[in-house]
């Protein structure tokens, strides 16, 4: 006895699911808008329209004239068999109840009339623009509601026709219904397969969108992993020889001076900062979606280092003097980091176009930012050939205009050399919200 209460309780739950789905589907409000064709525009809005007053139009001579039925009811049916088609155009499930509201009307009118003897053979119990209407409606309603929805559909149609005409039933009419339900049929596995093949295009587009965006991506990847390859094999190896050099080169020396010992100190000292940069350029190309914490988001140099910057050109024989003027402050990191590399790029750029010269660095602070100036005496001897690519100017215009700046370079006093730079930083006034994290 348990296991039949499971069973029919079972049964139960799947009716209510049942009966759940098609609630969902078929009594619904929703919009499900026709789009205009990409051809033809609007034209098939037009065209759907033409059919809808055909029906009301034809519709209503048929009725009255055969059917004998008054003009009141004769204009109800026909304006609800039109008025369908039109909602179908943007509200396809309603459009599908307005119809077969229009037909049961219709048939319940005509059965009177065909009971009574009035008429004689007159079609029933769809007529010839009834069928038209609910044609143009459920294949507005395929095209359109999932597939599931359109059979659906389909069932209420063909139990609406079978209830009429099996069930209920006429005298001396021509009966209708199966070529009806045939139609309809036929209309809905059409518009499904309409539906389908837009649905397949569509996916195929955006599966051929995303093939490219994954080739160019993996093409990238590929790139930068090949770029990473080359700076690992040649440039680190260089560095890395270097940097042992410079620590071995005072053992091969009997009593080496202790400039010597400090040039050769500062030699690796540097070497081994470029190594430790490349380390990090070299994770930023090898990852691909670098994220907070990991290697590539080591902390970047900022302008505390300015002084060690500064003794290191100075190890390397350049006369460097600083000037810092206005209230200090901490600024942006990205100000920071773009004051500071400007100030290496300008510092770099003496060192081997203006040999012998000397250097001046000057940082002004401002309410709205940060100014930077680096400028250079004329050399002392002609500078030795550079195999620069001359993108230090560029990329240090690029870093002030990338944070709304400005850069200029140019001669300065005859044959020196001046670059200024203004980084735009507000200050943080009295009602700016205090950071959340803690910091200043």
């Amino acid at each position: 006895m348990s296991r039949l209460n499971r069973v029919a309780n079972k049964g139960a739950q799947l009716v209510r699911r049942w009966l759940g789905v098609l609630r969902d589907d078929l009594w619904t409000w929703r919009a499900d808008p026709l789009p205009p064709s990409v051809w033809l525009r609007w034209a098939p809005h037009g065209f759907l329209c033409l059919i809808a007053v055909a029906v009301v139009l034809g519709g209503l001579a048929q009725l009255t004239e055969d059917g004998r039925l008054g003009d009141g009811h004769s204009l109800l049916v026909a304006l609800g068999q039109g008025g369908a088609v039109v909602l179908a155009l943007r509200r396809p499930v309603p459009a599908l109840w307005v119809s077969v509201t229009a037909t049961l009307v219709c048939a319940v009118l005509l059965r009177r009339m065909l009971m009574a003897g009035q008429i004689d053979g007159f079609p029933w119990p769809w007529t010839p623009w009834g069928i038209v209407a609910h044609l143009c409606v459920l294949l507005l309603l395929a095209l359109r509601a999932p597939t599931r929805v359109s059979f659906e559909a389909l069932a209420v149609t063909g139990l609406l026709t079978y209830v009429l005409q099996g069930l209920w039933g006429a005298w001396n009419h021509s009966s209708t219904g199966q070529l009806a339900v045939t139609l309809f049929a036929v209309v809905v596995v059409l518009g499904a397969a309409l539906r389908g093949r837009r649905e397949a295009r569509a996916e195929l587009g955006r599966q051929t969108t995303l093939t490219a965006e994954e080739r160019a991506r993996r093409t990238l990847l590929e790139e930068r992993s090949r770029i990473a390859r080359e700076l690992h094999d040649v440039v680190a190896h260089h560095m890395s020889v270097i940097s042992i050099q410079a620590q071995v080169a005072p053992h091969l020396t009997r009593d080496p001076s202790d400039e010597l010992r400090e040039n050769l100190a500062g030699i690796r000292q540097n070497a081994v900062e470029a190594l430790t940069e490349l380390r990090r350029v070299l994770d930023v190309l090898r990852s691909e979606h670098p994220g907070p914490g990991e290697a590539s988001d080591a902390p970047q140099p900022t302008l505390d280092r300015l002084e060690a910057l500064v003794e290191n050109t100075r190890a390397a024989g350049l006369t460097v003097t600083t000037e810092i003027t206005g209230g200090r402050r901490r600024l942006p990191s990205g100000v920071e980091l773009s004051a500071y590399r400007i100030v290496q790029e300008a510092l770099s750029n003496v060192l081997r176009h203006a040999p012998g010269a000397t250097a001046r660095v000057t940082l002004a602070y401002d309410p709205r930012g940060l100014r930077v100036e680096v400028v250079n005496t004329r050399p002392a001897r002609e500078a030795p050939p550079s195999s620069g690519a001359g993108h230090g100017l560029l990329g240090m215009r690029e870093r002030a205009v990338m944070l709304g700046g400005r850069l200029t370079a140019g001669p300065w006093t005859g044959r020196g050399y001046r670059v200024d730079a203004y980084l735009p930083a507000p200050a943080p006034t009295a009602t700016d919200p205090l950071p959340q994290d803690g910091t200043a």
